[in-house]
């Protein structure tokens, strides 16, 4: 069990130094045309785009492609019983691809660009399955403790590295001297290491999953059934349709905070990057004792009474967010995003393996489309976001959506009272 929570460990690196600290600071700087007069717009499919649009175009298709394959993929993995081969794929994609990004020089968008879009999917493809491994290899009294022990391993591992690598960039004399430049670019080989050497522990002690008895000659046809059956199956169990529907909500409103809570910094109290960058590691260290807040919360009152309690300070945090105009107001609402976001994240991996059926064979399948829900709702609440400030030029406006977002969560939260009373009981 620990060795599964290790994966945290080794794949976080990539959330907190290439999507959320140096890359996207990074991307803007480098993603230039030299030569051109406009060096900051890049021709795609015949259309000239902002490097930062691109940026954030890079990640919604990322997103994307997870949402459409990672289904089919994962019936195919259940069928044939290869979701360590699997999740070792995208993992290898993903740190390779992390690693491709230190020739990511001046000028060369292109290999930034596809190095970025490869490595979130290799990310986020690895999740599935890594999730996926929760219900077997821990029974139901224990999932709780163990997903927080995982996001919180995330958390500190990211931090570390975090924190060497911004040591090159802020202190480049302790590195004889190097610039900004390969200081970040060395940063991001790091991650790709870090990465797959880390990987190597899950690996090593994950269980082989079991095979199908195949009635299909074709794996795809049975990856297809497998897929079709997995998803008959939900739309026909209340518990998990519900509580999907109410993960799409919540966790729209979450991710659309961490993705562009910084952005609300910058443009609206005008920080500098440090104080950006302050902001991410507070968060990040905060997380972890909200991960084992909300594990404990669990035990009290119940897995989803503990998830609602949540969703109710998350509100709370979008409409403090509305009045905030202070430095220190801003670190103080980091503060309170950091613990419930670690809550939040551990308390919906827990509840949703507690939901699923007792059928090890399937279960990943059935994470993929927990994965679906939470890609999704991150493409839709950032385009709604971003769609808001465009419209009305007011960015405290779509903070206040998100909060209306989050009371519309509690609704199919609360239809789980009488569905399914097991993930609302204290253990």
């Amino acid at each position: 069990m620990n060795a599964w929570a290790f994966y945290d460990w080794a794949n976080s690196v990539h959330s907190l130094t290439i999507v959320s600290a140096i890359f996207p600071i990074y991307f803007p700087v480098a993603a230039i045309v030299m030569g051109s007069k406009h060096p900051e717009l890049i021709e795609i499919a015949g259309f000239s785009l902002q490097n930062t649009v691109v940026y954030s175009y890079i990640i919604s298709f990322a997103y994307l492609v997870l949402a459409i394959f990672m289904p089919f993929l994962s019936g195919i993995a259940d069928y044939t019983g290869s979701k360590k081969s699997f999740m070792r794929f995208f993992c290898y994609l993903g740190a390779f691809s992390c690693m491709i990004l230190y020739l990511f020089t001046k000028g060369q968008y292109i290999i930034g660009s596809l190095g970025f879009l490869f490595s979130i999917i290799g990310w986020g493809g690895s999740l599935v399955f890594y999730n996926s491994f929760l219900p077997e290899i821990a029974s139901p009294d224990r999932y709780d403790q163990l997903s927080a022990k995982g996001f919180s391993l995330g958390y500190i591992g990211s931090v570390i590295l975090l924190l060497q690598n911004l040591s090159m960039i802020l202190m480049p004399d302790l590195y004889g001297g190097i610039s900004v430049e390969m200081a970040s670019r060395i940063s991001f080989l790091t991650v790709g290491v870090w990465w797959f050497i880390f990987a190597q522990i899950p690996f090593y002690y994950l269980p082989k999953s079991v095979q199908k008895e195949k009635d299909h000659p074709r794996w795809w046809l049975g990856g297809f059934k497998e897929l079709k059956k997995v998803f008959h199956e939900i739309t026909h169990i209340p518990s998990i349709k519900n509580f999907l529907l109410g993960f799409f909500l919540y966790n729209m409103g979450s991710q659309t905070v961490m993705l562009l809570g910084a952005l609300f910094g910058s443009q609206e109290l005008h920080l500098p990057s440090e104080s950006l960058i302050i902001t991410i590691l507070l968060i990040q260290l905060v997380a972890i004792p909200g991960a084992y807040v909300c594990a404990h919360l669990s035990k009290k009152i119940g897995n989803v009474n503990a998830i609602r309690v949540i969703i109710v300070f998350w509100i709370l945090v979008c409409c403090s967010a509305y009045f905030v105009h202070e430095t220190f107001h801003f670190y103080l609402l980091a503060t309170a995003i950091g613990f419930v976001m670690g809550g939040i994240q551990s308390n919906s991996r827990a509840t949703y393996a507690k939901l699923c059926p007792e059928n090890e064979h399937d279960t990943a399948s059935y994470f993929s489309f927990f994965d679906v829900c939470d890609r999704a709702s991150t493409v839709v609440g950032t385009f709604i976001f971003g769609l808001l400030i465009q419209l009305t030029g007011n960015m405290r406006l779509g903070i206040l959506v998100l909060a209306f977002v989050f009371l519309l969560s509690l609704i199919y939260m609360a239809r789980l009272n009488k569905i399914n009373p097991v993930v609302l009981r204290s253990e």
